[in-house]
């Protein structure tokens, strides 16, 4: 290939790359103008500040606060009994069924009497060889003693025989102990239920030798009504909870499952611990339960309430309405212009879903409970109207039911969409106009995204009006 042809061939390639970029720029301006001539949509916690926020509303009231404490208790019953043998033997009998509710003096287990029997036996054979002794010694000191009298005897010999008496009268007492030993021990082989409440599983089966030196025992009774929840507090609750026990007043408590969710059993305070656990910061109280139904059951874990007063006829908020922030505790309060305002308050206790207020508001005020989370001091919001109210604009207009005008150049674009004609102006209205002009600009967009994919593929562009094009409900309602 000769040296022109070789030149040519470079600028020909050089023109090509050049026609290539040049093809590259222009797509990469055309889509940067198309995209700075989309409308801005603003994003973020304020996003869209000049459409009004719909919020929720609610009115302060008065009412009752009860003052509680809560806290995490474990069922705890009065009496729990290891019930062990008290005398060495073969376990011959268990008189029980696992998990059996027994009673106070009910027969559980057995152990064979029949060695603790022959040494009572034995026993009580020894005791009359003493006894018999005892008469013989008796019968000589009366004859000692007539000797004696007579100066028959020496007198020494009275005296010692006295004391032989005295002698074999101890030996017959400690007989009869014996024989009491004996009889205590062949009542203790017939082993009997300390007190009423329920049999756990067997810890010893009928068979096996059991010992007085065990530590495991034959079953562990436990006694379920009544029974206690024993529980921990802060010690900064000390106070109220004395103050309370001087005054002779029942606290009641109540119980409720784990998840704190449903009611298990209400009991009343019965006792407070003498000191507080420094390594915590708590002390531990106890409450009893009547627990006639079974429903808590030994070592359950339990939400405690413990109900110490009652605040009467005071102001109070709902949990929903309190912020909290750099102006501390406070509250959005709305004004008759619908704009709301920062308002700082004071709380007082917490029941339930409503605190009580010290300071900073007063009955019929209004507060957002909804919505609250996208606001800022003077802001207007929107108000939806109550559930189940008559809409304004019921009574005129044929705009079927469902339909709402959410055109962006009209009055949805200006929260207005609860003010148009037909069954349209139903409580929804005030909703969708606050996204009327998203609606618009989206509509736009795809209608900008359309054309131009027809004008790339060669298509003719359809004659089609921008008004016709932003409104996404063509056969909606006309506007006013």
């Amino acid at each position: 290939m000769d040296p022109e042809t070789n030149r040519k061939s470079r600028i020909w390639r050089w023109i090509l790359i050049g026609v290539v970029a040049a093809v590259v720029l222009a797509g990469i301006i055309y889509q940067s103008v198309t995209f700075l001539s989309q409308p801005v949509v603003r994003r973020g916690r304020f996003a869209d500040a000049g459409t009004p926020q719909s919020v929720g509303v609610k009115t302060i009231t008065r009412g009752d606060i009860r003052m509680v404490v809560n806290a995490l208790g474990a069922v705890t019953p009065l009496t729990t009994v290891t019930v062990t043998t008290q005398i060495s033997g073969l376990l011959m009998e268990v008189g029980f069924k696992e998990g059996q509710l027994v009673h106070k003096g009910q027969f559980l287990a057995q152990i064979d009497p029949r060695p603790y029997q022959v040494a009572l036996e034995e026993d009580q054979a020894q005791l009359a060889r003493d006894e018999a002794t005892l008469k013989q010694a008796q019968m000589d000191l009366e004859r000692y003693k007539t000797l004696a009298d007579q100066t028959s005897i020496a007198r020494q010999t009275y005296e010692d025989q006295v004391w032989v008496v005295k002698q074999n009268q101890g030996t017959v007492d400690f007989d009869k102990a014996q024989i009491k030993a004996q009889q205590l021990n062949l009542t203790y082989c017939r082993i009997v239920a300390p007190s009423d409440g329920r049999v756990g599983l067997r810890l010893v089966d009928p068979g096996n030798y059991v010992q007085t030196t065990s530590t495991s025992g034959i079953v562990v009774l436990t006694l379920l009504n009544p029974i206690s929840v024993v529980f921990s507090v802060p010690e900064d609750s000390i106070p109220q909870i004395m103050a309370r026990l001087h005054a002779a007043a029942k606290i009641p408590v109540t119980a409720f499952d784990r998840a704190n969710v449903q009611q298990i059993a209400v009991g009343e305070f019965a006792a407070i611990d003498n000191e507080v656990d420094t390594t915590t910061g708590t002390v531990r109280l106890r409450a009893s339960f009547d627990n006639a139904a079974g429903a808590l059951f030994p070592s359950q874990f339990v939400n405690v309430v413990m109900a110490l007063d009652t605040l009467k006829d005071v102001v109070t908020v709902p949990i929903g309405a309190v912020q909290r922030g750099a102006p501390g505790t406070y509250v959005y309060l709305l004004a008759d212009d619908n704009t709301v305002a920062v308002h700082p308050i004071t709380l007082g206790p917490q029941d339930g879903d409503f605190f009580a207020v010290q300071s900073g508001l007063s009955p019929g005020d209004r507060v957002v409970t909804e919505g609250a989370d996208r606001l800022r001091d003077g802001a207007h919001v929107n108000v939806p109207p109550p559930a189940g109210a008559a809409p304004s604009g019921a009574a005129g207009g044929n705009t079927p039911p469902g339909r709402h005008r959410r055109n962006g150049q009209g009055p949805g674009a200006q929260g207005q969409a609860g003010q148009g004609t037909g069954a349209g102006g139903t409580a929804q209205g005030a909703a969708n106009s606050a996204q009327g002009g998203d609606d618009a600009d989206a509509a736009a967009r795809r209608e900008r995204w359309r054309l131009r994919h027809q004008q790339s593929d060669g298509q003719a562009t359809p004659d089609k009006s921008p008004a016709s094009s932003v409104n996404p409900h063509p056969s909606g309602p006309s506007g006013p």
